[in-house]
């Protein structure tokens, strides 16, 4: 733009007009021109300013350090710097990292994976990486949670005025021992979600089998699976104990070997994240509406949501196999 500016004005034309052929403000097209006519150039001269006082071998530092442990505090890298006799602002120091493209975040919770747990979550994704897509859409995907009624673990910001702290719109209210929360066990296809159930009192392999039995085959007829269907669980030892292998075993319900460790190769997880955020938007005030909301909200989800995270599926495989059976974006 501004080369055109130049040239328009080398073909004799002046300010006004330039100025309506370009689209810009007079009083631009003018500092244009006065730059070009004292510097013979258009394009941004260097500037005088203070002298930086993090040295090119203090950057070095910083940026080997935070690479090395991004979990350092810019108080820490504050002080190791002062030992090489740089005295710097921690804010000086977090802008100088940002513009090397490091910049300061929440980090994302993962499970913890052992070598054995990165060994078996490779090779379930090896294996399973060319199955045909008919058979991802004949799992049953299976799963629990916990919903909370008060305690949501998210942290967030809030803009308010000084000393406004503890006005009512302003705090997040908590309840002793959390407030309450309920534990749920459901079940999606590509079809569609199938059945939730509330689970009551203690969860144990007893509890467990009783509720595959009232709700398994009601939402494989539900979701119209095939006969050749496959029951995904994982390996929590109330799904894996000897009752509930043999109780699967008289039942017929074939089940999907699973690795330790793989919440990220379930998509049931994307949809409890859908659940709670539509549950907590509701503001249940007691345990009765929160069983309630989440009945109502499961009930909900769109099947063309169940049909997405599926047809997508061999994606969260190839993840995982590009992190060498380590954690993943899902």
């Amino acid at each position: 733009m501004r080369t055109e500016v130049i040239e328009i004005y080398q073909s004799g034309k002046g300010y006004k007009a330039i100025s309506k052929a370009l689209g810009l403000q007079r009083t631009t097209v003018r500092a244009i021109i006065h730059k070009w006519q004292k510097h013979g150039t258009v394009v941004n001269l260097p500037r005088s300013g203070r002298p930086t006082k993090i040295t090119p071998r203090a950057q070095r530092r910083l940026i080997r350090e935070v690479t090395k442990d991004p979990r350092t505090t810019s108080k820490e890298l504050q002080a190791s710097l002062a030992s090489i006799k740089v005295s710097v602002h921690d804010s000086t120091i977090r802008k100088r990292l940002g513009k090397n493209g490091l910049h300061g975040r929440f980090p994302r919770r993962k499970p913890l994976l052992s070598k054995k747990n990165i060994r078996a979550r490779l090779n379930f994704a090896k294996k399973h990486l060319n199955d045909c897509q008919d058979f991802w859409e004949n799992t049953l995907w299976t799963d629990e949670t916990k919903v909370e009624l008060f305690g949501r673990q998210m942290s967030r910001y809030i803009w308010r005025k000084r000393n406004t702290a503890f006005q009512k719109k302003n705090i997040i209210p908590t309840v002793k021992y959390g407030g309450g929360s309920v534990m749920v066990w459901g079940c999606f296809a590509a079809s569609g979600p199938g059945r939730l159930a509330v689970i009551d009192g203690t969860m144990n392999s007893t509890v467990y089998q009783k509720i595959l039995k009232e709700n398994v085959r009601p939402s494989v007829r539900q979701l119209k699976l095939k006969r050749s269907w496959v029951l995904q669980q994982d390996n929590d030892p109330k799904h894996t104990s000897k009752s509930t292998s043999e109780w699967l075993k008289k039942n017929k319900m074939k089940t999907l070997e699973w690795p330790l460790q793989g919440p990220d190769l379930n998509p049931i997880e994307m949809l409890w994240h859908d659940l709670k955020k539509a549950v907590y938007a509701r503001k249940p005030s007691n345990k009765a509406e929160l069983q309630q909301f989440c009945k109502d909200e499961w009930a909900k989800i769109p099947p063309e949501r169940c049909k997405r995270l599926i047809a997508s599926y061999r994606e969260r495989l190839i993840a995982v196999i590009a992190a060498k059976g380590g954690p993943t974006s899902y």
